[in-house]
C-alpha cells in the first residue's frame, strides 16, 4: 500500500511538472515510479519516450514500455500501443493489430478507443468499409463521455442534415472538450452552409476558443490527455 501511495505521488508530481513544461523532471519522476513495476508508471514512461519529455524521442522504446504496461492490464497502454501500430511509429504499421488493441483498450474502459474503432470502420481499416458500425462506435464513445465521440457523431448527423441532432452532439462535445475540440467543431460548421439553428453552436465554439486562448490553427485531431493517451495516431476526427 505504501509503495502504491509513493508511486501515485511520483506520478502526480510528474504530471504537475509536465503541466509546467518541465519534461526533464517529469521523466525522472516517471522513471522512479516505474522501477517498482507500476503499470501506470510504465505507461507514462512510454509516453515520455513517445513525446520526448525530458529524453530523446524514441517511439520504439516507447512501444516496449507500453507493451510492458499492457501486459499488466493497463488500458491506456493498450490504447497507446494501438496508436503506434496504426501509425507505424516504433515498428511496422499494422492496422489489424491496432484494431485488436483498441478493442482490448475499450474493454478496459478507455472510451477514446471506441472512437478510434469507429474511425477504423469508417476508413475500412477494420477490413471493410462499415459506416453503420462506425456510427455505432462513435455513439458508444460519446455515451461513455468521450468528446471526440460526440464530435464524430455530430459530424455524421451534419452530413445527413439532421440539424437538431448535430447541434446536440456538438454542444456536448464543446462542454466536454478543449482547444482541439473547439477548433474541430468550428471547422466542421464552417465547412458547410450554416443552418440558422447551428449558428449559436458556432458562436459558442468561437467563444470557447477565445476564452481558452487557443491558437487559431488547423485541427491536429490529437485531442488526447497527457494523463495516458497518445497523440501520434491519425486524427480523431474526419472533415
Amino acid at each position: 500500500m505504501d509503495n502504491e501511495r509513493s508511486n501515485s505521488a511520483l506520478l502526480a508530481l510528474g504530471q504537475i511538472c509536465l503541466n509546467h513544461g518541465d519534461g526533464e523532471r517529469a521523466f525522472g519522476l516517471f522513471e522512479a515510479a516505474a522501477r517498482s513495476g507500476s503499470a501506470d508508471a510504465l505507461n507514462m514512461l512510454g509516453r515520455a519516450y513517445e513525446r520526448g519529455w525530458g529524453v530523446r524521442r524514441n517511439p520504439a522504446v516507447a512501444a516496449t514500455y507500453f507493451q510492458a504496461a499492457a501486459e499488466k492490464g493497463n488500458g491506456w497502454a493498450l490504447f497507446n500501443l494501438a496508436d503506434l501500430c496504426l501509425s507505424g511509429e516504433g515498428g511496422e504499421k499494422n492496422p489489424v493489430m491496432a484494431y485488436w488493441l483498441y478493442t482490448e483498450a475499450a474493454r478496459k474502459g478507455v472510451a477514446k478507443a471506441l472512437n478510434m474503432l469507429g474511425l477504423l470502420h469508417e476508413d475500412g481499416l477494420s477490413g471493410q468499409l462499415a459506416p453503420e458500425e462506425a456510427a455505432t462506435f462513435f455513439h458508444a464513445a460519446a455515451m461513455a463521455g468521450d468528446c471526440w465521440g460526440f464530435v464524430n457523431t455530430g459530424r455524421l448527423h451534419l452530413v445527413r442534415n439532421e440539424i437538431k441532432e448535430a447541434a446536440f452532439a456538438f454542444r456536448k462535445a464543446l462542454s466536454l472538450g478543449f482547444c482541439d475540440v473547439f477548433l474541430a467543431v468550428k471547422g466542421l460548421l464552417e465547412s458547410v452552409p450554416l443552418h440558422p439553428d447551428l449558428r449559436p453552436v458556432l458562436l459558442e465554439s468561437e467563444r470557447l476558443l477565445h476564452a481558452s486562448s487557443c491558437q487559431a490553427q488547423p485541427v491536429s485531431g490529437n485531442g488526447r490527455s497527457d494523463a495516458g493517451a497518445s497523440s501520434t495516431a491519425p486524427s480523431d476526427i474526419r472533415f
